[in-house]
């Protein structure tokens, strides 16, 4: 669609790749276990205190975190090194991912994570059916909202809610690219 609207150009398709990837590669409980049971880090680790080290992790599992009774936010806990060994049985059950047995998927969080990217899909083939040269680069830009959805628990819905503020912004100069260039000229 974007070489029929503006031959040569590659704007819209790598904000749209990048983006759409970007929602789909969310850091669930699942892939933070198995990062850290990473052979290649623990290598990093054993290379960086050849001499021993012990690991705390300091986390607020969404099953178990107590929340704040000001903020309502979950508390980060601090877990000792027998954690790996949790990390490890849950880097082995990851084909749970999903499922009816992946406790973790039915959180707030991983709902609203799996919803943007089935969002952001429609959206993007809203953009693909209406892309005209006059609205190629407003197009470019309200598929690179995601972007600025970062972060993980409530840092990620602050910057979600900043992120709703710009997706609607650049869907309007999408829908109305001529609207937009008057108001700029006025």
């Amino acid at each position: 669609a974007e070489h029929k609207a503006l031959p040569g150009a590659t704007a819209l398709s790598e904000a749209a790749a990048r983006n759409l990837y970007k929602l789909m590669a969310y850091k669930d409980e699942f892939e933070v276990a198995r990062l850290h049971t990473d052979p290649a880090f623990l290598a990093e680790l054993d290379a960086q205190f050849p001499h021993g080290y012990s690991v705390k992790y300091n986390l607020a599992p969404p099953l178990l975190a107590d929340k704040d009774p000001k903020t309502g936010h979950l508390q980060k806990k601090q877990y000792g090194p027998w954690m790996f060994k949790a990390f490890q049985r849950m880097a082995g059950l990851k084909h749970l991912r999903g499922g009816a047995l992946d406790l973790f998927s039915k959180t707030e969080e991983r709902r609203m994570e799996r919803a943007l990217i089935e969002e952001y899909i429609r959206q993007l083939d809203e953009i693909v059916g209406q892309l005209t040269h006059a609205n190629h680069s407003a197009a470019a830009a309200l598929a690179a909202w995601p972007d600025e959805v970062r972060g993980y628990g409530h840092v990620k819905e602050k910057n979600l809610a900043k992120a709703r503020v710009l997706q609607a912004e650049r869907l309007a100069a999408f829908r109305n690219p001529t609207q937009v260039v008057m108001m700029k000229r006025a």
